[in-house]
């Protein structure tokens, strides 16, 4: 059962991203203040859902959260700044887009760096562990599934519609046979030739 809040009586804002290990496409990242009575049995870790069950819970999050929105750093920023800063500097730009400040940020993962004027924790596995988080994941990434199946209809021959720009046999395939688009990580080790990068617990 995930918890609904750490600590009773604070604004707590969960933080999740998507797409971080994905050769192509934009990283997302969102940030969803629940009520402190908000309950549904369905709320999971995104990975352990189906895809019918994430949009179905999309509609219940957006409905009912005290404030949600979603935070996107470009395929041609993450190549600037890496993945790891993209991935924070995402869910900094969901909090941005708040309509309520939140005291206390619930960051899914061990890195991040601090958000001015909010304290944070950060929890490994957070979004087994947070309903906050868990709504973070979903919306984080369903937002990021439509923006890949938008894309995939420009170049379909990556098979984005299916791998959603992750380093798929059929993905790598294509990347040798057509090449790169604008919507690659340049920065990424795109034709799976060199030793994967060091996965960090994010």
């Amino acid at each position: 059962m995930l918890k609904q809040f750490q600590t009773e009586g604070v604004i707590e804002a969960g933080c999740d991203e998507a797409g971080r290990g994905c050769l192509a496409g934009d990283v997302y990242a969102a940030a969803v203040i629940l009520p402190p009575d908000f309950s549904n049995e369905l709320l999971n870790d995104s990975k352990q859902l189906n895809e019918a069950q994430r949009y179905q819970l999309r509609k219940v999050i957006e409905r009912d959260a005290i404030a949600w929105a979603v935070g996107i750093v470009t395929a041609e920023e993450i190549d600037k700044i890496n993945i790891l800063r993209a991935s924070i500097l995402a869910m900094h730009r969901a909090v941005d887009a708040l309509n309520v400040r939140p005291e206390h940020l619930l960051i899914d993962g061990n890195k991040f760096n601090p958000y001015p004027g909010i304290t944070h924790n950060t929890v490994v596995k957070g979004d087994a562990t947070y309903m906050s988080i868990a709504a973070a994941s979903i919306l984080a990434k369903t937002y990021r599934d439509d923006y890949m199946m938008r894309i995939a209809q420009e170049y379909p021959m990556y098979d984005w519609q299916n791998n959603k720009g992750y380093p798929t046999a059929k993905h790598r395939a294509a990347i040798r046979e057509f090449g790169t688009t604008p919507y690659h990580r340049m920065t990424f080790n795109l034709l799976g030739e060199e030793p994967e990068q060091l996965k960090l617990d994010f």
